[in-house]
């Protein structure tokens, strides 16, 4: 997905570029409402540890999540809800769980009595993501929810307002907006550094083998699109700080045995109110992970963008260069404190809202034979 870089690049010292980087965390912050004192239902002391309940306990849980909480300072892992008995007492004794933090999914709504748990993450199927939240927040819980937010903008909107009515903040785990390279590159973008950004190719991939796992199925909101091409669309979507205006959206399939309901493999083309033309693709059909950026007098890319360590990023001035952290200990911690503290949200759930729209927009431009799609 990358096209040749610009003989034409403009010419920047590095002192200047030095100072562009150290401005960086100041000039990223993304415009989200409040959380505010009025949204926290229980009063919290600002050195309290947020207990945190996983909801889910299938791969993202079990290999990252709670390991990240056992890196966190501001957070800890304080309780899960599962499905599999089996599971209960492996994560009580690995994790050290009490018995009356562990819950299934019949007798969830007796979370609302537990003061051990703060934060409900919901790391289930996405046609599950809207119950589970809603539930939550009835329950007086903050919630963080994986990506994508639901399967449609009715579900999405129904979330806000079940966490607004009972007085909870909604958060996303959009862990790459926590993660310090990607958070330069989008800064490059907004701030100009190299001009305005012309044209942005991306492409997000995996190679699946098998199929009958929710990803591949339609109704339990599967597909390429939805679990990782949305890296693709997140970024175009960050670098640019503008909502595009309308989409182009093409599907492929070169293994109809394993991809029955869901395509393997989605392009698509996305046009920004300024000009920008986004280049993008999510695959379950190889591995990819390439972000490239050009701008009217230079270039920056990221290569890997979406994965879970390594991130490198490159300009005309030389790569990136910031310490690596875990990536999902960084986002929680910053959603404890702000959650705790009434501290503005980094991601809300609008910026899920929007990323939803313009996934059934894509949709739609697929069922139409690549027909251009206005956004709403």
């Amino acid at each position: 997905m990358k096209i040749n870089q610009s003989s034409s690049t403009k010419k920047h010292s590095r002192r200047d570029f030095i100072k562009q980087l150290s401005a960086g965390a100041a000039s990223l912050a993304l415009s989200s409402p409040l959380i505010g004192s009025s949204l926290l239902n229980k009063k919290t002391k600002s050195d309290k540890k947020m207990g945190i309940a996983l909801v889910g306990l299938g791969y993202y849980s079990r290999d990252l999540l709670a390991p990240a909480l056992q890196e966190t300072k501001e957070c800890y892992l304080a309780g899960i809800v599962t499905g599999t008995p089996s599971k209960e007492e492996t994560w009580s004794e690995k994790y050290n769980i009490p018995q009356k933090n562990i819950y299934n999914y019949e007798n969830f709504d007796e979370i609302a009595d537990n003061d051990d748990i703060d934060i409900i993450y919901i790391v289930l199927p996405n046609s599950m993501h809207a119950e589970y939240t809603i539930r939550a927040a009835k329950a007086g819980k903050h919630v963080i929810c994986e990506k994508p937010m639901a399967l449609n903008a009715r579900e999405c909107e129904e979330m806000i307002k079940a966490c607004e009515n009972n007085k909870v903040g909604l958060s996303l785990g959009y862990r790459m907006q926590f993660e310090r390279t990607t958070q330069e590159i989008i800064r490059l973008g907004r701030d100009e550094v190299y001009g305005k950004v012309k044209l942005i190719n991306g492409a997000a991939g995996f190679r699946m083998n098998r199929g009958g796992a929710w990803r591949t199925i339609k109704a339990m909101g599967g597909g390429p699109m939805e679990d990782i091409g949305i890296y693709a669309l997140q970024a175009a979507r960050l670098v640019t700080g503008e909502e595009p205006l309308s989409v182009t959206a093409q599907a492929y399939n070169s293994r109809p045995e394993i991809f029955k309901e869901v395509p393997e493999s989605v392009s698509f083309q996305l046009l920004f109110p300024g000009g920008t033309i986004a280049s993008l693709a999510g695959s379950f059909g190889i591995f990819t992970t390439d972000l490239f950026v050009t701008a009217e007098d230079g270039w920056f890319n990221l290569q890997p963008f979406w994965t879970y360590t390594g991130i490198k990023g490159t300009t005309p001035d030389g790569p990136l260069s910031f310490p690596e952290r875990n990536q999902q200990a960084v986002q929680m911690d910053e959603m404890a404190v702000s959650f705790r503290d009434g501290k503005p949200l980094r991601v809300t759930g609008i910026e899920g809202l929007k990323d939803v729209k313009i996934i059934k927009a894509v949709e739609e431009s697929i069922s139409g034979g690549g027909k251009q799609v206005r956004i709403i």
